[in-house]
C-alpha cells in the first residue's frame, strides 16, 4: 500500500509541475493534444523544467534522477529474482551462478539497448509496457484463475496467513481474479492501442 501510495502522491506532483513547465517555455503536450508520457517526459519534459529552476534546480533534478536510479535498481532486483529461483529450484542452479548468468544476460541486452539508444529504446519502452506488460497480467490472471486449482493456490497463501480461508480477501479474490482483473486488463490494453 505504500508504494501505490508514492505512486499516487508522485503523480500527483508532476502533473502541477508539468504546467509549471508549460508556463516556462517547455512543450508538454503531443501532437495530438496529449500530455507527454513515458520516456519523454522523464528524459525531456523534466529535465528542462529543473533547468528552469533558478538556484535549487540542480540539487532537485540530482535528488529526483538520484530517486529513479534507486527506484530503478530496486525493482531490477525483484525482477530478477523470479527467473532466479526458477533457475535454482527447477534447473539445479546455485544461486549465485544463476544471478551472475541472468545478470550477464541482462548486462547484454542492457549494452545493446545503450548503444542503440535513438532507434531502441522507445521501442523496448513501448513493446514492454504497453504490449507485454498487459499481456503478461491477462496470461497470469487466467492461469491463477482457471488453470491454477484452488486448493493449490489456498495452499500457497495459508504459508503466508494461515487464517485466509475465513477472509473476506479469499471470499472476493477467486472471482475477482477469474472475471473483473481479465475484462479490466483486456479494456486497458484495448484503449491502449486504439
Amino acid at each position: 500500500m505504500v508504494d501505490i501510495g508514492v505512486a499516487v502522491v508522485a503523480g500527483m506532483l508532476i502533473i502541477p509541475a508539468m504546467y509549471v513547465a508549460l508556463q516556462n517555455g517547455v512543450e508538454i503536450f503531443t501532437a495530438s493534444g496529449a500530455l507527454i508520457q513515458g520516456d519523454s517526459l522523464i528524459f525531456n519534459v523534466l529535465p528542462a523544467l529543473f533547468d528552469k529552476i533558478e538556484i535549487v534546480g540542480p540539487l532537485v533534478a540530482t535528488a529526483f534522477f538520484a530517486l529513479m536510479v534507486i527506484a530503478a535498481l530496486t525493482s531490477s532486483i525483484s525482477m530478477l529474482e523470479v527467473p532466479v529461483a526458477y533457475l535454482v529450484d527447477s534447473k539445479g542452479f546455485k544461486r549465485n551462478k544463476a544471478t551472475i548468468v541472468l545478470m550477464c544476460l541482462v548486462l547484454i541486452s542492457s549494452g545493446v539497448i545503450v548503444f542503440n539508444f535513438e532507434a531502441l529504446f522507445g521501442l523496448v519502452i513501448t513493446a514492454t509496457t504497453q504490449y507485454s506488460q498487459p499481456i503478461l497480467g491477462l496470461f497470469l490472471c487466467l492461469f491463477a484463475g482457471w488453470v491454477w486449482r484452488r486448493d493449490q493456490i489456498l495452499s500457497e497463501l495459508k504459508q503466508g496467513d494461515a487464517e485466509i480461508e475465513q477472509s473476506v480477501f479469499w471470499k472476493i479474490w477467486p472471482w475477482y481474479i477469474k472475471f473483473v482483473c481479465p475484462l479490466v486488463i483486456v479494456f486497458m490494453f484495448y484503449r491502449s492501442i486504439a
